[in-house]
């Protein structure tokens, strides 16, 4: 079987998507590796700590999704829900180009945290997760929703894949800060994420059907009965992703090639070209001086502080002052 070499190289490989492909089982997936975009992402965000691992998490499954497209365009990731954490955003231009913020109410994060309940799901509540793409050549926009019930994004990615496109798939996101030595040995901390995405994509459909029920509670339905309960392939495909624990997923000293020959070894794995992943936002000046020019005279004049607007981009912090000759300069 083929195996995947290691090098040197590829073991200090950060901020990117790496394809792979498992043939023997039927298997195709993503590894993402987020070192310095993830950190300068959630170092901008003065966010209480358990959001940060939430919006890292949120950053690791959207760029798990994004580097599956083929067009280039947007995929937004979005939650609103009734938790602490309100409001999640990932803005990824495709290929690679991430931004994201997140909205809390602080003092429930904080009751949630003492109270020992900061798991993922805690933090969102119920609501919903919305992932958009928006085609970049042709201008469509898809729009796919699963409901949130006190669930992480890990469930509530499988429970998506499972109801709207009815791929088995498997996800694991892990996200940490960790602590490393700068160059004169001084200790340094930054953020990590990564993130394993497979999916099970045999030739024959039939293959991807799975029961809900076992015969036994289902003695009239034949059709149902005929049906596996499990492919085989993906059962051990399944069993495998399992093992992987959160450190492989951001340890710098484990790159994404050496994580999927340890998993597939037996049955031999193929990596591809990988997408490279970047923290960038897409504010400008004139795409904000566009959209405040299309207000009426008097909100602009109300939001006016001291004479002028000022704006601030809530994914990269940057803020922006506009004075009323230069958003009135296009009015009557």
């Amino acid at each position: 079987m083929n195996k995947t070499t290691v090098t040197q190289t590829e073991s200090r490989a950060d901020d990117r998507a790496l394809p792979f492909q498992v043939d023997p089982l039927d298997v195709r997936g993503r590894v993402v590796t987020l070192g310095p975009a993830i950190d300068a992402i959630l170092a901008r965000h003065d966010l209480p700590r358990p959001v940060k691992v939430l919006l890292g998490e949120a950053v690791a499954l959207a760029s798990l999704l994004a580097t599956s497209l083929k067009d280039t365009g947007r995929f937004i990731l979005q939650t609103e829900t009734d938790g602490p954490v309100s409001m999640l955003v990932v803005d990824i231009r495709t290929p690679g180009e991430i931004r994201a913020t997140a909205t809390c109410n602080r003092e429930r994060v904080e009751a949630v945290t003492v109270s020992g309940r900061a798991a993922s799901g805690d933090l969102l509540g119920r609501g919903t997760l919305a992932m958009t793409i928006e085609q970049g050549k042709t201008g469509r926009r898809y729009q796919g929703y699963v409901p949130l019930e006190n669930e992480g994004l890990e469930d509530a990615a499988h429970s998506y894949f499972r109801q709207s496109e009815q791929i088995p798939t498997r996800v694991r996101l892990a996200v940490a800060e960790i602590v490393d030595r700068g160059s004169a040995g001084e200790a340094q901390q930054a953020w990590r994420a990564g993130g394993l995405i497979a999916q099970f994509l045999p030739e024959s459909s039939e293959r991807i059907k799975v029961r809900d029920l076992h015969p036994g509670d289902t003695p009239d339905d034949a059709d149902m009965a005929d049906l596996p309960l499990e492919d085989d392939a993906w059962l051990e495909a399944v069993a495998l992703v399992d093992t992987v624990e959160d450190l492989e997923l951001i340890d710098p000293a484990v790159p994404a090639e050496r994580l999927l020959v340890r998993l597939f070894h037996e049955r031999g794995v193929r990596v591809f070209e990988p997408t490279v992943l970047r923290d960038h936002c897409t504010c400008s000046r004139e795409r904000i001086e566009q959209v405040l020019e299309q207000l009426p005279a008097d909100e602009l004049e109300e939001a006016a502080v001291e004479g002028a607007v000022e704006v601030r981009c809530e994914f990269c912090g940057k803020e922006y002052r506009f004075t009323p000759e230069e958003l009135n300069s296009g009015k009557a």
